[in-house]
């Protein structure tokens, strides 16, 4: 095989991979779904998941997917054919989703590792249809001439002709498989040769060959169409009736029936590689009764690893159309003769042209933002599960309800989500949500809610998780933070202030460590992953009625919005987002009160620091040319002294940490129009390392 076939190979089974992780997400969410509502298009759906990737696993020889997906389409077709879904099935069928996920995560020689835990799942399945359990190990191709003797004589019989085009191969479809799931329903088989061209003109990447079948009349023609559902468009099909029975024991001098236990091959053409490990979630166990990707303890669970975008071809036609407004606006520049004096009328040409490139320039770079955007409900996807199966375990019932699914975001800071949200709603459901009893001596319906919505703020996303359980005990987390010394003996906080000391370090109220909560690590992941994406986290509580968080994250890490600021003789970015106001310094608000120094605004009293001591660029300053800028870290409000304010503009973040080395108080550094270098403020730990008593490098 050529490498340009290898790689060409390598590229459909990725994308087989990407969709497959797709469709087993949406059965996930379907089949939690089925447990409450058996939507008859909801089995369809499931059917037609499962029959897909059974499909293409078949076309790249992943046998151990194609045949716990076979039995899976069993109990679905079940389902299909009016039979209520059980508890016992949806249950068995979970976990038939873990394990296709599991199974196409491993590299090809590891897949039999997990053999005797495919081969539970399919006894739980057929047992789940009232079979007994020996039926799985049987082999699932029934012998034609057994099925063939079934159908009583005299009925008229389904005659199936069926011609393949040529290229069907090379789309990574196997007729052979069609072929054997007739076969299932008692088909008989004929082979035509007749299209086979001489061996010297045979291309091998091409389909010569047709079958003609003869189904009993038991089978409904839609069964039969359901077969030929993958390869519409692909193939010549004529569906008939038997124009006069004929006893189904003749025999028919041409049929060659497919062996019941022959394995099913790849395609001819496709030379089966091994599967690339797949980067799409972390593993999960097989069996339903722990949580899977993130229903587990505490530890952190990487969220899933969005290795490629889906573009839509209306966000690729808007990148054309900027592109093609940027050469044109190239090509006005560049005809305007800048040789001699510049006249009035050409220097209002050349501004004019500088506008409308800053214009342009402006809009592609909105639409690339576009284009590596990618919708919440990626994430969200992940939740139903979790609150399906920690809700089970903890003997609680749990509605989760999510609007705002389609709001997009960066996928870089979308795949940091993953983990805030799963830690929150784990939280709420462990910690927040009563048990069904508990709620009715409340007053409460039996069965709690979790809603999450995301909107767009601004230049932000707001994304809130709210419950209605029994809310935070706010007097049991000031008083764990004044026995570890995280707030002082003495300190009168607000609500909002003590609801926030969840986020420290190990904190946790829990009086027992269960495999659920208790070691102080969730809620500290939710506000570290937060601020690595400059974004941040507020919780709000009402006893009796429920806890609310609110994560406010940036649309783009790559581009922000900020405001240039001079301290001293150098220049820095404040992220626009951070800033509340800014205020004239009045000397006469400023109080030292022991080391630190506040500033009243209005009603309000926040604390204040001097950037301009904080980064060692001066030891005096001048307070009545100040301004006071107020900004928000950590969900409380800090004033900055800063000495002017200088333009708004987009700037592009450059890694100090890549480019030079970790700074404390700074996130980054950017060019500046006039090629000089800015550093853009990092307001969380500027603002953590001045209450530590340290000075910041400038």
């Amino acid at each position: 095989m050529s490498q340009i076939d290898a790689a060409t190979l390598a590229a459909l089974q990725s994308t087989f991979l990407e969709e497959s992780f797709e469709g087993l997400d949406r059965a996930e969410t379907g089949l939690i779904q089925l447990a409450d509502d058996p939507d008859p298009e909801v089995i369809g759906e499931l059917f037609r998941v499962i029959h897909s990737i059974k499909g293409g696993a078949g076309a790249f020889g992943v046998t151990e997917v194609t045949e716990l997906a076979h039995v899976m389409e069993n109990l679905l077709d079940d389902l299909r054919s009016g039979t209520p879904p059980t508890a016992e099935g949806c249950a068995a069928l979970l976990a038939g989703v873990d394990e296709l996920r599991a199974t196409l995560r491993e590299p090809a020689g590891a897949r039999q590792l997990r053999a005797a835990t495919h081969h539970e799942i399919c006894a739980r399945i057929v047992a789940s249809r009232g079979a007994p359990a020996a039926k799985a190990a049987a082999a699932p191709v029934i012998a034609p001439a057994v099925a063939a003797a079934a159908a009583p004589v005299g009925d008229p019989a389904w005659l199936v002709d069926f011609k393949p085009h040529p290229t069907l191969m090379q789309t990574g479809n196997d007729p052979l498989r069609i072929v054997r799931e007739l076969v299932e329903l008692g088909a008989t088989v004929t082979a035509d040769l007749s299209r086979l061209p001489a061996l010297g003109v045979l291309d091998p990447t091409e389909l010569y060959l047709a079958w003609q079948l003869r189904l009993p009349a038991a089978v409904s023609q839609a069964q039969i169409e359901e077969a030929f559902a993958w390869v519409d468009g692909e193939c010549t099909l004529a569906i008939t009736r038997e124009a006069s029975a004929a006893p189904a024991s003749e025999p028919v001098a041409e049929t060659a029936p497919v062996p019941a236990a022959a394995p099913e091959p790849p395609p001819a053409p496709v030379a089966v590689l091994p599967m690339p490990a797949a980067p799409a979630t972390p593993a999960t166990p097989a069996t339903p009764a722990t949580p899977s990707r993130g229903g587990g303890g505490d530890d952190s669970h990487s969220p899933t690893n969005m290795s490629s975008v889906r573009v839509g071809i209306d966000k690729i036609d808007l990148l054309m159309n900027m592109v093609g407004e940027l050469v044109i606006t190239q090509s006005m520049l560049g005809e305007l003769d800048t040789d001699g004096p510049i006249s009035v009328e050409r220097s209002a040409q050349i501004r004019e042209g500088l506008l409308l490139l800053a214009r342009n320039t402006r809009a592609l770079q909105e639409s690339v933002v576009r284009l590596r955007s990618m919708p919440v409900s990626v994430v969200f996807a992940r939740l139903p599960r979790l609150v399906h199966d920690l809700g089970h375990k903890l003997g609680k019932r749990v509605e989760l309800e999510t609007t705002g699914q389609g709001t997009e975001l960066d996928k870089t800071v979308l795949e940091k989500l993953g983990d805030p949200l799963i830690h929150i709603v784990r939280n709420s459901i462990d910690h927040g949500v009563e048990t069904p009893d508990e709620r009715i001596a409340a007053g409460k319906p039996a069965h709690g809610t979790i809603r999450i919505h995301a909107e767009h703020r601004g230049s932000a996303i707001v994304i809130e998780v709210s419950d209605d359980g029994r809310g935070l005990n706010l007097t049991r987390i000031l008083s764990v933070a004044k026995q570890r010394g995280l707030v002082a003996p003495d300190a009168q906080l607000r609500d909002d202030e003590i609801a926030n000391l969840v986020f420290a370090p190990g904190f946790s109220t829990a009086a027992v460590v269960s495999d659920v909560s208790g070691r102080g690590v969730g809620m500290d992941v939710v506000w570290r992953h937060l601020k690595e994406v400059g974004g941040d986290v507020h919780i709000e509580s009402m006893p009796g009625q429920g806890t609310r968080t609110t994560l406010r994250v940036p649309l783009t890490l790559a581009i922000i919005d900020g405001q240039l600021i001079r301290v001293s003789e150098q220049s820095y970015v404040m992220p626009l987002l951070s800033i509340i106001e800014t205020v004239e310094l009045e000397p006469a608000r400023l109080k030292r009160v022991g080391t630190a120094e506040v500033y009243r605004v209005r009603d309000q009293i926040v604390p204040v620091i001097d950037l301009g001591v904080a980064f060692g660029l001066r030891y005096e300053r001048d307070l009545a040319s100040g301004l006071l800028m107020i900004v928000e870290a950590d969900g409380a409000r800090v004033g900055l002294i800063v000495d002017e304010l200088l333009a708004q503009q987009q700037i592009v973040i450059k890694s100090l940490e890549t480019n030079f080395g970790r700074v404390d108080g700074l996130a980054g550094a950017t060019i500046l129009g006039d090629g000089h270098v800015a550093f853009i403020i990092d307001i969380v730990a500027l603002t953590r390392g001045i209450r530590r008593g340290g000075r910041l490098a400038a």
